[in-house]
C-alpha cells in the first residue's frame, strides 16, 4: 500500500510538469538516458554531456577533480580517464578524453590530495590487489600520471569491498570507506573499542540464502589514515555496504549505508539510511537476522531512514551555484531506484535529523557518483556500473533565487563541542578520561552519552569497574554496566581457545548490580538498556547457576509484556533464553495480537528456542502462526527465514510434543492475497460502506478527541498499511514513511490521500509503465539493472515479485498515472475505526502527546 504523497515536515518542492516527459520515450541503444527522461527539482537543468562507449571506455562509477579542475573518472572494470568540463551548453568532445597511462584498474574511490591521485582499487575480477594506491608523474615536465605506489592492501572484492577516499577537514589525513565484505585491516589504533561482538542472546540465524553467513562483526569500517598509510586508525564501524561519505562545513562526517533487500518485511530489515559518522561509533550491522535495531543502546540511530535502494555517491552542495537550501544539502545517490536525494539536515543536540527531497530521478538512471565543480558552480554526476550504459551529466540552476554562498548554521555548536571533548579520549588511555566522561553517561543526547561510554571503555577497567558496580544513579549505572560487560566479557561467537578463562566472579558482580537497579526508577529507554545489559552479560560470559537465573526471571517476568514493542522484544528474547515458565503464554498472546508481520515474526523467532511453559493450546496457536506467515511477503530470504524459524521450533520439541502437534505442524497453508492476510483481524467482515471524503470529513468534526490509538494501530494493520508503509520503526518501505504525517496533514487531507490514492502520487513511489517492442506492458518500479537486463518490482507489498526485461526489447517507459495503492481500503471499516486509524497515523506514534488523546 503506497500513499499518494510523501509525508515530511516540510512541503515537497514544486516539480517540472510531467508534460516535459514525452509519452512513449524510447530507449536508444548505446546512448545514456536522455535529459527528457530525467525529472529535476524546479528550475534545475540537466544536460547529458557524454554517452560512454562501453566497448572502449567501459562503465563509469567514480569521479573526482584534480589540481587543475579537470574531471577524472574510473571504469568499474578498467582504467582511468581525464578531461576538462565542457563549456556551458556544450557536450563533451570525445577527443578531449585522455586515458591515464598508469597501470591501475577497477577504481571505486578517487581523490586528488597531497599532489597525487589516490585510488581505491576494488577489483571484481581480481586482476589487481584491492587497496589504496597513489598515482603520480615520473616527470617534472608534465603531469602524466604513470607511477603507481601501493599504500595499503585489502582483502576485498565485489560490491561490498573497498570504496571511497576522502580528505579530512584539516587536510592532514585520509578517510577510507569499506563495505562488509572487506576483511578488517590491521590497524595502528582504533577509536572503536575493539571488543567486537555479535551480542545475540539466542542462536544466530544467518541469511536464509546463505549470503555472507560467515561474515562477523565489525562489518563495514571507516578508517582514518595518514597520507603515507603508516598510521591506520579504525574510526567507525558496523555498516553494511557504504560506498561514499562526505564532510559538512562543520567538519562532521556522513555516509549513506545500504539495506539488505533479502530482509525486506522482516523485523531485522534496516532501510538505506544516512548515518552520522562520529568517533568510535558502532552502527550495528550483523549478518542474517542479527542486525541491531537502531534503538539498541550499544548502537547509534541514523540521521534519516530513506528506504529500499543501492547507495552510491554522496557530496554536500558546497561550491554549487544553487539556492542556499541545496548548497547545504547532502546529495545521496541511489543506483537501483535511479534517484538523487537532497538530504536537508537540522542540528539536534550534538547530531542532526533530516528530511529528504527527490532532487533528480529517472527510469533508468543508475547513478554512481556526484561532484560539485566550484569553477562553474555545477553538479556533475555519472550513471553506469555493472556494465550498463554509462554517461556523464551536468546540473545547473536556472531560476531567480539567490545563489550567493550560503551561511553556516552554527546551531548545536556547544553540544558538538562537548561531544568532541569526550571523543578526544577515544583510542588511548588518559588519566582524566573516566572522571570527565562519567558526568555524561546519563546525558539525554545518545551521541554524547555514547561518546562518554566509549571514552570509558578505552581506559583500564581497574580504574572504573568498582565505580560502575556501585554507582547510585541508575541512569548512569545502566550505561556504566554496559561498558563493563563489553570490556570484561568475550562474545561467544568470537571466543578463541587462546582467550583468558571466563571471569565468573565479574559476571556475578555485574548481575548482582543489575538486580539491584529498580525498574520503577528508569524510563523506557533506560529499561531497554537494562535488559540489553543482561543480554550482553549472558552472551559474553556464560549461563549462570539456577538460583541466579530464577532471580533474573522474577525481576523481568513481572514487567512482561511492556507498553512498547521495543521493550517487549528484548524482554521476550531474554526470558526465552532463561527458559521462563511464563513467557510462552504471554508471548503467544502478543503474537496473536501484533498488527504487523514484523512484530509477529520477532516473537516467533524468540519462541523457537523455548522448551518450557508450553500448553497444548499455546503450542498449537504458535504453530498455527506459521500457516498465516506462509502468506506473508518479503525479500528473497523471507520464506527461508520463516522456514528456519519453524525448523528450530520443531527441533525444540520433545518426541511427545512432536506427536501431539503432528497435525498442525504438517498442515499446508491456504494461499491468500496480502490484503486477505492482514484483513484476518476483521475475519468474517465484508464491505460495510463506500465511504466518501465528505462523509468522513464531517464525521471527524468534533469527534477526534479520546480516540483509541491501540485500535487505530490494529486497523492500520488490518487494511494492509503496514505491508508498504513504515511507521515508528515498524512496517514496509515500498511506500512513504508515515511517522511524520501529523506534521503536514489535517484529518481531511489524510483521508483524501487514502480515498483518492491516484489524485496526487508521490514522485518517489510513482510506478512506470514499460512497453515492450511486442506490445506487452509491465507496470512497476525499476529496482535493478545488469548489463542489458532491467528488473521491475510489480507488487509493492511483495518486493521479491520481480519481472526481468531485456533492455533491447523495451520500446518505451512512461510514468503511470495510477497509484499502486488500491482504492476502497477503508470500506471494510466502521466510522469509529476509521477515525481511530486517522488519529493513530497523525499522532506520529506519540499517543501521550497527541492532540487526539
Amino acid at each position: 500500500m503506497i500513499s499518494a504523497a510523501e509525508v515530511t515536515p516540510t512541503p515537497p518542492p514544486v516539480r517540472r510538469p510531467a508534460a516535459r516527459q514525452p509519452s512513449g520515450m524510447a530507449i536508444q541503444e548505446n546512448r545514456a538516458t536522455p535529459p527528457e527522461r530525467i525529472r529535476a527539482a524546479k528550475d534545475f537543468k540537466v544536460e547529458l554531456l557524454y554517452s560512454v562507449p562501453s566497448d572502449k571506455q567501459g562503465s563509469w562509477v567514480n569521479m573526482c577533480l584534480d589540481n587543475k579542475g579537470r574531471i577524472i573518472v574510473s571504469d568499474q572494470y578498467g582504467g582511468l580517464y581525464r578531461f576538462a568540463a565542457p563549456a556551458p551548453g556544450k557536450e563533451l568532445d570525445p577527443a578531449t578524453i585522455e586515458p591515464i597511462p598508469a597501470k591501475i584498474r577497477a577504481a571505486n574511490g578517487l581523490l586528488w590530495a597531497f599532489d597525487s591521485l589516490y585510488v581505491m582499487v576494488n577489483d571484481y575480477e581480481k586482476k589487481m590487489e584491492s587497496g589504496l594506491y597513489r598515482l603520480s608523474s615520473s616527470s617534472q615536465s608534465d603531469d602524466r600520471l604513470d607511477q603507481v605506489e601501493k599504500i595499503h592492501g585489502f582483502q576485498a572484492s565485489g560490491d561490498h569491498g573497498t570504496h571511497a577516499i576522502l580528505l579530512s577537514p584539516d587536510k592532514k589525513s585520509l578517510f577510507l570507506v569499506t563495505g562488509d565484505s572487506t576483511i578488517p585491516s590491521t590497524y595502528t589504533s582504533t577509536r572503536v573499542p575493539p571488543y567486537w561482538g555479535e551480542d545475540h542472546l539466542l542462536p544466530r540465524m544467518p541469511d536464509g540464502r546463505g549470503f555472507m553467513r560467515d561474515v562477523m562483526a565489525p562489518g563495514g569500517i571507516i578508517y582514518k589514515v595518514s597520507p603515507d598509510g603508516k598510521e591506520f586508525e579504525v574510526y567507525s564501524s558496523g555498516y553494511r555496504n557504504i560506498f561514499d561519505a562526505a564532510f559538512n562545513n562543520e567538519g562532521e562526517l556522513f555516509t549513506y549505508d545500504a539495506d539488505m533487500e533479502y530482509d525486506f518485511n522482516t523485523p531485522w530489515y534496516r532501510p538505506t539510511r544516512i548515518c552520522h559518522v562520529v568517533s568510535g561509533s558502532e552502527y550495528g550491522w550483523r549478518n542474517g537476522a542479527g542486525k541491531w535495531p537502531e534503538w539498541y543502546p550499544d548502537s547509534l540511530p541514523p540521521v534519516l531512514n530513506i528506504g529500499p535502494g543501492s547507495p552510491t555517491g554522496t557530496t554536500f552542495g558546497y561550491g554549487a551555484r544553487f539556492p542556499a537550501a541545496y548548497q547545504n544539502a547532502l546529495f545521496a545517490l541511489d543506483w537501483s531506484w535511479g534517484k538523487v536525494y537532497a538530504v536537508k539536515m537540522v542540528p539536534r543536540g550534538s547530531s542532526y535529523v533530516a528530511t529528504k527531497e527527490e532532487f533528480l530521478s529517472g527510469s533508468p538512471l543508475p547513478v554512481t557518483d556526484v561532484i560539485i565543480n566550484p569553477a562553474d558552480g555545477a553538479m556533475y554526476f555519472t550513471i553506469g556500473g555493472r556494465k550498463v550504459q554509462s554517461g556523464i551529466y551536468r546540473v545547473t540552476y536556472t531560476g531567480a533565487e539567490s545563489t550567493a554562498p550560503a551561511t553556516i548554521d552554527h546551531t548545536g555548536e556547544k553540544a558538538r563541542a562537548l561531544r568532541h571533548k569526550l571523543e578526544a579520549f577515544h583510542g588511548h588511555t588518559d588519566p582524566a578520561a573516566v572522571k570527565e566522561s562519567w558526568k555524561y553517561l546519563d546525558h539525554e543526547d545518545p551521541f554524547i552519552r555514547t561518546a562518554a561510554r566509549v571514552a570509558i571503555e578505552h581506559q583500564p577497567v581497574s580504574q572504573w569497574s568498582e565505580r560502575a558496580l556501585k554507582e547510585s544513579n541508575p541512569e548512569k549505572q545502566v550505561q556504566a554496566l554496559l561498558a563493563l560487560t563489553r570490556t570484561t566479557g568475550i562474545d561467544r561467537f568470537h571466543r578463541k581457545p587462546t582467550d583468558a578463562p571466563i571471569d565468573k566472579a565479574m559476571q556475578a558482580k555485574i548481575l548482582a548490580a543489575l538486580q539491584n537497579i529498580r525498574w520503577s526508577r528508569l524510563n523506557n529507554e533506560e529499561r531497554i538498556t537494562l535488559v540489553r545489559d543482561y543480554q550482553i552479560c549472558l552472551n559474553r560470559f556464560e549461563r549462570p547457576d539456577d538460583a541466579t537465573v530464577e532471580k533474573i526471571i522474577n525481576k523481568l517476568d513481572s514487567e512482561f509484556p511492556a507498553p512498547t514493542v521495543e521493550l517487549n522484544r528484548v524482554l521476550c528474547e531474554t526470558l526465552v533464553y532463561l527458559q521462563s515458565p511464563n513467557v510462552a503464554a504471554k508471548a503467544v498472546n502478543l503474537l496473536n495480537k501484533a498488527p504487523t508481520q514484523q512484530e509477529q515474526m520477532e516473537y516467533a523467532r524468540s519462541l523457537r528456542m523455548l522448551k518450557t511453559g508450553w500448553t497444548d493450546k499455546t503450542h498449537t496457536e504458535y504453530f498455527e502462526w506459521f500457516l498465516k506467515a506462509a502468506n506473508y511477503k518479503g525479500g528473497a530470504s523471507f520464506e527461508k527465514f520463516v522456514e528456519n524459524i519453524k525448523n528450530d521450533a520443531v527441533a525444540s520439541l520433545s518426541d511427545k510434543e512432536k506427536a501431539a502437534l503432528k497435525t498442525v505442524i504438517e498442515r499446508k497453508a491456504e494461499k491468500k492475497s496480502p490484503l486477505e492476510v492482514f484483513a484476518s483481524a476483521l475475519a468474517g467482515r465484508t464491505t460495510t460502506h463506500e465511504w466518501t471524503l465528505d462523509e468522513l470529513s464531517a464525521a471527524s468534526q468534533g469527534n477526534m478527541k479520546k480516540r483509541s490509538f491501540d485500535n487505530g494501530k490494529r486497523m492500520f494493520g488490518a487494511v494492509g498499511c503496514f505491508a508498504c508503509h513504515r511507521f515508528a520503526n515498524e512496517g514496509g518501505m515500498t511506500g512513504p514513511d508515515l511517522t511524520g504525517a501529523g506534521g503536514r496533514y489535517s484529518v481531511k487531507d489524510l483521508l483524501d490521500q487514502v480515498i483518492n490514492p491516484s489524485k496526487e502520487i508521490n514522485e518517489q513511489f510513482v510506478p512506470v509503465v514499460l512497453t515492450k517492442t511486442n506490445g506487452d506492458t509491465v507496470t512497476g518500479v525499476i529496482v535493478n539493472l545488469n548489463n542489458d537486463t532491467v528488473m521491475i518490482n510489480t507488487d509493492p507489498a511483495s518486493p521479491n515479485e520481480q519481472t526481468t526485461v531485456d533492455r533491447k526489447q523495451v520500446k518505451s517507459i512512461e510514468r503511470s498515472k495510477v497509484s499502486p495503492m488500491p482504492e476502497g481500503l477503508l470500506n471494510i471499516l466502521t466510522r469509529e475505526e476509521i477515525l481511530d486509524l486517522a488519529a493513530f497515523v497523525l499522532s506520529g506514534g506519540d499517543a501521550k502527546n497527541s492532540m487526539f488523546k
